[in-house]
């Protein structure tokens, strides 16, 4: 039974809890916030790897500090909500954003070193990943918990998931925008307005969310369970340190072959846990409905696929092809706003049809938005070359937040929202981690292996790149540091070995060659994206084909299993 802080308020139809404006409204800020939060980073890529200089496995732990803990603890959270309350979550969760955002805020501009401002940052996206995972499920669990009808409750997930897709595109817009602003910091420093503006918004959420949610929790037959939550982290954490960590130390180095140890040592624990546990984190027995098992597999594969082509577009608009972030935010318009503009549509899909066939079908459009990409060249510096493509993006991303946020809490009854919904939260942000960690690995690997072999191929080019090496050495005093750095950042890797020009100016308006694998890089990581797009289509059109095997015999039943019209709790 799900319980309130002020039943009066918030009782509709048969005395139930129902969903009111005020909690809606705080919820689809805290969600959209979350999104902003996780997204800001990819437009200001290409300004951070220019300001502190991060190495290429650096330049992934920026991004993937923060997915760590939205994976890992996406579970426990949940429990939290159902236990402690909701609206508590929500709060705290936003505030963590809060500070998250003023350490990043605070990173030296210069004056440190490059390990140094990079663990701040680092620190920073961990905070802000952690009250994103507070946000996920809570939001998911309010909507759920308050929604009782199909119409009501595709309303509610429909409004959600638009939320998502709108943070989404709202966050690379705001990193844009902010990349414009001069006032305080210059140059490509001024990446840390973005975090000024995560940080106003999470502040207003945090006020509403006190001021105007409810506060819901479901206790019955849930307990903190420590052994399980303690086990599911440390599992998670491990597992995705090795997948970050592995190209970078290679993947049959101690540490990495130790943490993928670690990782199936503490899952396997987790499991036995879990099926020993009077009050467990997680009901293992829910994986019996076939509905929801397969539903957290398409998930994880189909979120996996998405974030491949999301994070594969801002790489190549920003790193590759040095677009400006606001230039870049263009794309964002087509994976987070045309979620807006279906919101009406999306509502009716869900509350006409099973919601499985809406999966299937974005997964079709996510597949082919990768097949799409990965035939058009980085040369083509043209948007309207990926416009297409984005397009599908867009309508099948903004499709499959609804239609697998839906089968997930249609599936299970609703005292266990908060399950239902930390589940789907930790396989969709298992698959959101994934996807950067792996198609970063697979396109920098690539691309770093036909460097190599640029450079063991061709003598001239061997002899120009050493001697760029060994410019600096013999550079006056007051161009080595500048020039040291050029080194450092083409050494670091493709994409610093991109983002050095080819050529310079000299005062007297001589241009003279620079960097002699500028050309070798850009190639090298066009033609590595192109194959990183290709594995996002190709694991997308997967998730379809389990989409229509799981639900094999059952697409035409209704989606609510107890009634066409009326969950009960």
């Amino acid at each position: 039974m799900v319980q309130i802080d002020s039943p009066s308020a918030s009782k509709g139809e048969g005395g139930r809890y129902t969903l009111s404006s005020g909690t809606l409204a705080a919820v689809v800020l805290a969600v959209c916030l979350a999104q902003i939060a996780l997204s800001v980073p990819s437009l200001i890529n290409g300004l951070i790897q220019q300001d502190l200089a991060p190495s290429s496995a650096q330049l992934t732990w920026i991004t993937e500090a923060f997915m760590l803990p939205v994976a890992a603890l996406g579970l426990g959270f949940g429990v939290f909500g159902d236990l402690f309350g909701r609206k508590r979550l929500l709060i705290g969760g936003a505030a963590l954003i809060v500070v998250g955002s003023a350490l990043a805020v605070l990173v030296p501009a210069e004056g440190s070193s490059t390990d140094t401002r990079v663990t701040l940052l680092i620190l920073a996206q961990v905070l802000n990943g952690i009250g994103a995972a507070a946000i996920f499920p809570t939001s998911l669990a309010m909507v759920a918990a308050g929604t009782h009808t199909t119409a009501t409750r595709a309303r509610g997930v429909a409004i959600w998931a638009t939320a998502l897709s709108v943070g989404g595109f709202l966050g690379p817009l705001l990193a844009g925008v902010a990349a414009k602003i001069e006032l305080g910091w210059s140059g490509n420093a001024n990446w840390r307005w973005a975090f000024v503006g995560v940080l106003v918004i999470a502040a207003v959420s945090a006020a509403l969310s006190l001021a105007r949610a409810q506060n819901s929790a479901s206790p019955e037959g849930r307990s903190i369970d420590w052994p399980g939550q303690i086990t599911a982290a440390l599992g998670l954490f491990a597992l995705m340190y090795a997948v970050i960590q592995g190209p970078e130390s290679g993947w049959g180095s101690p540490q990495i072959v130790i943490a993928f140890l670690v990782a199936v040592v503490f899952l396997v624990l987790f499991v036995f846990a879990e099926s020993r546990a009077a009050e467990p984190l997680l009901l293992l027995s829910v994986f019996r409905n076939r509905a929801f098992a397969m539903n957290s597999v398409v998930t994880l594969i189909g979120m996996f696929a998405f974030l491949v082509i999301m994070y594969g577009t801002s790489i190549r608009l920003t790193t590759i092809q040095g677009f400006s972030p606001l230039k870049s935010s263009v794309a964002y318009l087509f994976f987070g706003g045309i979620g807006f503009v279906l919101l009406p549509l999306t509502s009716k899909l869900l509350e006409r049809y099973n919601p499985r066939w809406v999966l299937f079908a974005s997964m079709i459009l996510i597949g082919a938005s990768g097949l799409w990409f990965a035939g058009v060249p980085t040369s083509d510096r043209a948007l309207g070359a990926i416009v297409g493509p984005l397009i599908l993006a867009g309508v099948g991303s903004a499709l499959a937040f609804a239609s697998i946020s839906a089968v997930a809490v249609n599936t299970l009854p609703n005292h266990l929202a908060g399950m239902a919904s930390g589940v789907t939260s930790t396989f969709r942000d298992l698959g959101f981690a994934l996807g950067p960690a792996i198609a970063g690995a697979v396109a920098l690997g690539r691309a770093a292996d036909d460097i190599a072999g640029k450079l063991a191929g061709d003598p001239e080019l061997r002899n120009a790149y050493e001697a760029f090496q060994a410019s600096a050495a013999n550079a006056p005093a007051d161009q080595r540091p500048q020039l040291e750095a050029a080194v450092h950042a083409v050494e670091s890797g493709p994409l610093g070995a991109n983002s050095v020009p080819a050529s310079i100016t000299l005062p007297d308006g001589q241009v003279m060659p620079f960097n002699p694998l500028k050309d070798v890089a850009f190639d090298a990581l066009s033609s590595s994206y192109s194959l990183a797009y290709l594995l996002g289509g190709v694991a997308a059109l997967v998730a379809a084909a389990l989409t229509l095997v799981g639900a094999r015999g059952g697409m035409g039943k209704t989606h609510l299993d107890d009634d066409p019209h009326t969950l009960i709790d």
